[in-house]
């Protein structure tokens, strides 16, 4: 499975070197073994490389999907190009109305933290030595943010991101996991960068 593509080749500045295909090709991972490719949210920089996995079944929040692809619901901030393989049908999608556990083994879990977008999900992952990790989404943007219960004010729903943040604090503290902020550049050094493994 793959999380959140980031930008895309044609981000300009915020470009990034490499593409994620590009990573997979190092480590000998082929995009047909990539069975999962799970967003957090439809907001451009975490959906810029989605496409290059058109193989892949796509796991979106219901409340993102919907804003992809019903009318009535479709808002400003989102770009249903990079989505058009499944939009169309060419490509699977499952969209995540609450949680879903990816594998079915626990390892993976698709956490339903709306809020920052109708369909926001965050991501738990249990690896075997450093133990469980919360991937943060835009949840929070910051650790700042987090500590504080900061909500910006373009979020879709107020309440709706302080209930998450409190549900994500407290599965956060019941497995003693290591937070990850996705947005926060502190939080990187909390795994190891590529092309070494998180084990």
């Amino acid at each position: 499975m793959v999380w959140d593509t980031g930008f895309g080749k044609g981000a300009g500045a915020t470009a990034p070197k490499e593409t994620i295909v590009e990573q997979l090709a190092k480590l000998g991972v082929k995009l047909e073994n990539v069975k999962y490719v799970g967003i957090s949210h439809y907001h451009g920089d975490h959906v810029g490389q989605v496409d290059s996995f058109a193989k892949s079944t796509l796991l979106i929040g219901k409340g993102d999907w919907e804003a992809l692809t019903d009318p009535a619901k479709k808002s400003p901030l989102v770009n249903p190009v990079t989505f058009t393989p499944w939009i169309t049908g060419g490509a699977k999608a499952e969209p995540v109305a609450v949680d879903q556990d990816v594998f079915g083994d626990g390892t993976v879990v698709m956490l339903n933290t709306p809020g920052h977008t109708p369909g926001h999900h965050s991501l738990l992952v249990r690896l075997r030595e450093k133990g469980p990790v919360l991937l943060s989404g835009d949840l929070a943007h910051f650790q700042e943010n987090y500590d504080s219960n900061g909500v910006p004010s373009f979020n879709t729903d107020h309440a709706y991101t302080l209930s998450s943040l409190d549900r994500f604090k407290k599965i956060a503290a019941n497995l003693k996991a290591t937070v990850v902020i996705q947005h926060d550049a502190r939080d990187v050094g909390k795994l190891p960068g590529f092309p070494t493994a998180a084990k």
